[in-house]
């Protein structure tokens, strides 16, 4: 789609019509823009098009619906008292005391909105009373700082029926007001009803479609105001790119960066940071990177939105040395900031890094924010440091429902499912509701730790008690929790009564019980259905052809294979890598390119040695899940066998070695490091492609089901 704007002194409407492709009801602007006055938006019937005195004879219809202002206690002493000592008793001139209107006030400026608006409760008790512009104005920005949509309406409905009469400006914050509230449908009758409007009016409006998602409306208005304008501020450009950003229209986002250049606004602070991230977000971090180069100054905010470009593209490296740059630039680096490089830690599975984060978080004075904060508690969580987690979660002066997600998930993905189900009782008792994410995290506890009774509690409690309808991901850890037990008849019918269509994880959790209990049939089943939904996707293919294998039925395991090539689908080599003094060590089965392996190759041997002596019998009738067929005739050196060694070589006998691979850990390995924990006393943390194994003292977490 593309919007003709360079040609921004006046544009034809039938010129924007064809260009945009948008029906020509919706650009008359004459005929969805009324000219009626600002207080209809709440049903005022108004005699006339009288703008200066439209409550002479007016009832507000809010009063019908229930929304009344709270009904006039009857008058105590203190009442009374109060009353006379803001001139309020025994006078037919309604003028409230000027100190009270100025306390008021004062209370907004402090930032104390609430105690503000349980003041203003005193003006709705005795009602009637004429307040100045500046009180409005104060209970406008109370309204809005608290977010408070019973507080618009108590404060509109005043202004309505005491006759406040709002000049341009007063309108505007009215405008304002209802937008930043979320109450769009309020705030666009008020736009459309305006007697008159100015760039404020229509940035406003604009602005509150953009931050609602409705992106196709924003500049359906835009292209409105262009022409009876011909002129934006640079505010107008920055929410129309962000728009540009939400719709994916590059094209769009380039002619409103030519725009704003020819107005002289393409070097603002805002322009310049709405066009970094819109490029980031529609593919071309090179001209994100050119805004960026060219901004006169390079402020927080530009920082962030570049390094975050590079993030989002997975470029974590890249945007890593931004963040060197920016550290030594000398700018004030922000919570965002370091929530931004807790995540590409993440991304690198970095924990020194991410350590180093935390204690510049801390340093620079943001130890209690919530948004860096919770990105550590999901950051240590996902790299196996869980009791780093909760101490930073137990830190925090204030949790939301996304902290608590967080370490609810960390605690079942490391197999501690018990630890899980309390921490989600714990959130209950805080009055925190949970949401979808929650329950997923929680069931996926249930289901890695086999808490099968408190499982089905929470699941049926989801709908009955908390008004959370089940997706198909929640279907999916009840279907792997069935199978955990061997229940396959069960998990199928779930899977048939389910309220939808199965997904993928739905057949997928029944493929992998099937798998452990060599279940055949219907392993062969529900492998068929992946194979329609997902027919590029070798993992299916594998694990079927595991269960062939382990059944002995070779023919069908020869046919699999035979599909597998003529689908062009290759397993690719296996690969894991170990962090040891912050570089990582990468390592492929077989791998002799590591300049110690030599080293490495004696101490597996030595392992393999000793753990046969505690009852280790190499398998060889398995496959790994996505790794070729040569690699399994070399088991003995397997990726993570090999970063096992190089980790026990190079770290001190009390550090755990983590290790992480991009395949699912093939019952080989698994065997053998629960063994090789146990020899060498050592706790072993593997994050495959399935979840977390913290192997100790012969056992792992996952209970020997993954």
């Amino acid at each position: 789609m593309e919007i003709p704007l360079l040609c921004y002194q006046s544009i034809s409407l039938d010129k924007i019509r064809s260009c945009c492709s948008l029906p020509s009801s919706i650009l008359d602007h004459r005929g969805f823009i009324k000219q009626k006055t600002l207080f209809s938006a709440y049903g005022f019937s108004l005699n006339g098009g009288n703008w200066r005195n439209p409550f002479t004879k007016t009832r507000c219809c809010s009063l019908h619906r229930g929304l009344q202002p709270r009904p006039k206690p009857k008058p105590s002493n203190f009442d009374a008292d109060l009353a006379e000592a803001i001139g309020l008793r025994d006078t037919q001139i309604k003028k409230p005391s000027a100190r009270v209107c100025s306390q008021l006030e004062k209370l907004v400026l402090y930032g104390r909105y609430r105690e503000a608006l349980e003041l203003f409760e005193i003006f709705e008790n005795y009602g009637g009373f004429d307040m100045g512009s500046s009180t409005y104005d104060a209970l406008v920005s109370a309204c809005i700082g608290l977010r408070s949509i019973p507080g618009v309406k108590r404060v509109f409905n005043y202004m309505a029926n005491n006759g406040f009469e709002p000049d341009q400006y007063m309108s505007n914050r009215i405008l304002l007001m209802h937008v930043k509230c979320g109450m769009m449908i309020y705030a666009r009758k008020l736009f459309d009803e305006m007697p008159e409007r100015n760039l404020v009016s229509w940035n406003t409006i604009i602005a509150g479609h953009v931050d609602k998602g409705d992106y196709m409306e924003a500049f359906r208005l835009f292209l409105i105001m262009w022409e009876d304008f011909s002129d934006a501020e640079s505010r107008t450009f920055a929410t129309m790119i962000q728009a540009s950003a939400g719709l994916g229209l590059i094209s769009a986002g380039k002619q409103l960066h030519s725009c704003a250049l020819k107005m002289g606004v393409g070097e603002d602070i805002f322009v310049s940071c709405a066009l970094i991230d819109m490029y980031s977000k529609c593919g071309s971090i090179e001209d994100a990177h050119c805004v960026f180069d060219e901004m006169p100054e390079k402020t927080t905010v530009g920082w962030n939105t570049i390094v975050a470009g590079y993030a989002l593209h997975g470029y974590s490296e890249e945007a890593l040395d931004m963040f060197y740059d920016m550290r030594d630039s000398g700018v004030r680096m922000d919570h965002f900031t370091f929530s931004i490089i807790v995540r590409i830690c993440a991304r690198l599975a970095s924990v020194d890094y991410a350590k180093q984060a935390h204690a510049a978080l801390v340093r620079h004075g943001f130890g209690s924010d919530i948004v860096a904060n919770t990105a550590l508690v999901d950051f240590y969580s996902k790299w196996g440091r869980v009791e780093d987690a909760r101490n930073v979660f137990n830190k925090m002066p204030c949790k939301n429902v996304i902290s608590w997600n967080a370490l609810i998930a960390g605690y079942g993905n490391h197999g501690r499912g018990d630890d899980a189900v309390e921490l989600f009782e714990q959130m209950l008792q805080a009055r925190m509701r949970p949401n979808h994410v929650t329950f997923l995290a929680v069931l996926s506890a249930c289901s890695y730790s086999g808490l099968s009774e408190r499982g089905w509690e929470i699941f049926q409690a989801m709908s009955r008690d908390y008004k959370v309808k089940p997706r198909a991901m929640h279907y999916a850890c009840m279907i792997e929790l069935l199978g955990r037990e061997g229940l396959l008849d069960e998990a199928f019918a779930l899977i048939r009564g389910a309220p939808f269509k199965p997904t993928a994880n739905m057949w997928a959790a029944l493929l992998t019980a099937c798998r452990v209990h060599e279940n055949l049939e219907l392993g062969k089943f529900a492998a068929e259905k992946l194979y329609g939904m997902e027919p590029e996707k070798l993992n299916n293919y594998v694990v079927l052809l595991n269960i062939y294998n382990s059944s002995g039925k070779l023919k069908e395991a020869a046919a699999v294979i035979q599909t597998l090539r003529r689908k062009g689908l290759r397993m690719l080599p296996a690969c894991s890598w170990i962090e040891v003094n912050k570089q990582a060590h990468v390592f492929h089965s077989g791998d002799r390119s590591h300049a110690q392996r030599k080293e490495i190759y004696q101490r597996v041997d030595y392992l393999m040695k000793k753990i046969a002596k505690h009852g280790y019998v190499p398998e060889n009738k398995t496959l790994l899940p996505d790794v070729d067929e040569q690699e399994q005739r070399v088991l003995s050196y397997h990726s993570e066998k090999l970063a096992i060694a190089f980790g026990l070589i190079n770290t001190p006998y009390w550090v755990p070695l983590q290790i992480v691979q991009g395949h699912r850990l093939c019952s080989d390995c698994h065997k053998a490091i629960k063994l090789i924990a146990m020899v060498t006393r050592r706790e072993i943390v593997v994050k495959d492609a399935s979840r977390f194994h913290h192997f100790k003292d012969g056992n792992c977490s996952c209970g020997d089901y993954w």
